[in-house]
């Protein structure tokens, strides 16, 4: 057989298994397809002459579903897909039927698999104006830009009256709202598209309904609390679209000329989220004489900076009259952001003893209370709450707690319920335990346990826990007295000691120690006097190596230094570390509503 002869057997083999593959998988599925669009049809068909009262009148479309003619048995075997055992979309698979020229028409769609009918199946395209996603603040006016055009792939373009539109939007409460626009063509092919529109409540918009053209808050204590990073904060007011807030209490005592360096420490301890949503802003620095107390205008300001401190200008213009009393006044001495010169710095306090002014220059190396100011997004969203002391504002950098999670899963500025006594975290520390601060010092029924340094213990005294007669064992072994201590565990504490007067990162030594109940470190969260109504004077940890030694907490929340601690008397505010494994059982970490927990 030659050459030539073979290659032609070769090409004709060839086309013969080409043919097959093209008859056994594109003609006969086909075939066999089309033969069962004849068989759902002619079903159609006698089940709209058993019910000739579902025949359409004028334009309209009715449909049949194939699951409806299996279910009525016009349809007494199933239609599968070639060469399979699965069944065609029986949700998908229909027969509209609709009156064209006086006679019935008959429309199959079928969904077997890869094959479909030819047939238009398909609901119109509808075209919006504007985005799909809409925002809109609470309490604005919400005017919905409605359909821009209807396309058909098979009718074109068509009325967009006839578009149904469905759903309203509320601007008077926070809530997601669709708005579903439906659409319908000839043969009642559907198709719909939504809108959402998200109604928020920002922070800059709520402060400017509250305030008016002032754009601050005015008064003894208007609602303007807001809960940022698990502490409590006061709106001082808006600037453009950046808002102000100063914490509510203070955090911790630091000697002026060390606070911005304190404040690396204080944002180390707030969380991810408040951190994303503060701003560099100018704080009021101007230097102010006994003459210029009632300023209501600054005249220098700092660098922008992420953390600053109240100024007299922010104080006065918060009362309503020179008479009358301001929110942002204290009951402890707090810095203000006033120099008087290079070495003295003015504090603030709602009155000091022998006088009665409310501004008074100290010499910067004291340690006084600090309450960070801070600058946020005004379009931070509020989540919950209405600005009262009782129900703070939210914002997203509220982390809801879970039920029957680790403690030291939790953040800095949370409240724990345990044993009778409100404790706050400060910590949570890599080996799983989670240090806290007693929100109060101790009391034996009614009256304060007031402790001091053993008279026997002579020369420079600092915080010892080991050391019999030390207001540090002392603090460590009274404490169980008074308090329940079996989710706390000996951990190691370390006490700062100084030359002189305790100085922020500017100690000469540090001892540490292993114990399970000490006394609060003043530069630490929440290390300031708190404003609990049992709260009392109360030692610290800090200590020195020269004739001032170990320093403790007033009851007028002002740090003070004894010459000679053994004739010192101060109450004592326990700190602990809870146990890695004390989980939440309830709670939500606020001072109203704290973590009740166990093991």
């Amino acid at each position: 057989m030659s050459k030539t002869v073979k290659d032609k057997m070769k090409i004709a083999i060839t086309i013969a298994i080409v043919g097959l593959f093209i008859w056994f998988l594109i003609v006969s599925p086909m075939i066999t397809f089309h033969q069962n669009e004849k068989k759902v049809e002619e079903a159609a068909k006698r089940y709209f002459d058993l019910y000739q009262n579902e025949l359409p009148v004028g334009e309209r479309v009715k449909t049949v579903k194939l699951t409806t003619l299996y279910s009525k048995s016009f349809l007494k075997e199933d239609v599968y897909i070639p060469y399979t055992k699965k069944t065609c979309s029986i949700s998908n698979s229909w027969v509209k039927v609709k009156r064209v020229n006086g006679e019935y028409k008959y429309y199959t769609y079928l969904e077997c698999g890869v094959l479909t009918s030819t047939v238009d199946h398909k609901g119109p395209e509808i075209r919006l104006y504007g985005d799909q996603n809409v925002t809109v603040d609470l309490g604005e006016k919400y005017s919905d830009p409605g359909v821009k055009n209807v396309v058909d792939n098979s009718d074109g373009r068509l009325n967009i009256k006839d578009v149904i539109k469905k759903g309203k939007v509320d601007t008077s409460k926070v809530g997601v709202y669709e708005i579903e626009y439906v659409a319908f063509d000839s043969l009642s092919n559907k198709s719909s598209v939504k809108r959402t529109v998200t109604v928020v409540q920002k922070l800059a918009s709520t402060i400017k309904k509250a305030t008016g053209k002032v754009d601050y808050y005015i008064g003894e204590d208007p609602e303007n609390y807001i809960y940022f990073s698990n502490m409590v904060f006061r709106i001082i007011g808006i600037n453009g679209n950046e808002v102000k807030i100063v914490a509510d209490k203070d955090i911790a005592n630091v000697n002026y000329d060390a606070i911005d360096e304190w404040f690396k420490y204080y944002e180390a301890h707030l969380t991810d989220e408040a951190k994303r949503l503060i701003v560099e802003a100018k704080y009021c620095n101007m230097n102010i004489t006994d003459k210029t107390f009632d300023t209501t205008q600054c005249s220098n300001y700092s660098v922008k900076k992420k953390f600053g401190l109240l100024s007299v200008d922010d104080i006065n213009k918060s009362k309503a009259s020179a008479a009358e009393g301001s929110y942002l006044e204290m009951g402890t001495i707090t810095w203000l952001g006033n120099s008087k010169d290079s070495n003295n710095a003015y504090a603030n306090r709602d009155y000091f003893y022998g006088t009665d002014k409310v501004y008074m220059a100290f010499n910067k190396v004291h340690n006084f209370g600090v309450r960070p100011v801070i600058t946020i997004k005004g379009d931070s969203l509020i989540i919950s709450g209405n600005g009262k002391a009782d129900n703070p504002y939210k914002l997203k950098d509220y982390i809801k707690p879970k039920k029957n999670v680790e403690l030291n899963t939790r953040f800095t500025g949370e409240y724990i319920s345990y044993g009778g006594l409100l404790w706050r975290i400060v910590d949570v520390n890599k080996d799983g335990t989670t240090k806290v601060y007693c929100e109060q010092s101790l009391y034996d029924q009614e009256d304060p346990v007031i402790v001091m340094y053993d008279e026997k213990l002579t020369g420079n005294l600092t915080y010892n826990p080991k050391q019999h007669g030390n207001i540090g064992y002392i603090i460590n072994n009274r404490s169980s007295e008074f308090i329940d201590t079996k989710y706390f565990v000996n951990h190691e504490i370390e006490v700062p000691i100084y030359k002189e007067e305790p100085n922020y990162g500017k100690e000469v030594d540090t001892k540490k120690y292993e114990t399970k109940i000490f006394a609060p470190n003043m530069y630490e969260m929440f290390g300031a006097t708190t404003d609990a109504p049992l709260i009392f004077s109360y030692w610290m940890v800090n200590s020195t190596i020269s004739e001032v030694e170990n320093p403790g907490m007033s009851e007028i929340g002002a740090v003070m230094y004894g010459t000679d601690s053994t004739y010192e008397t101060y109450g004592i505010r326990p700190a602990a570390y809870f146990a890695k494994d004390v989980v939440i059982n309830s709670g939500k970490g606020t001072k109203d509503k704290p973590f009740i927990v166990e093991k």
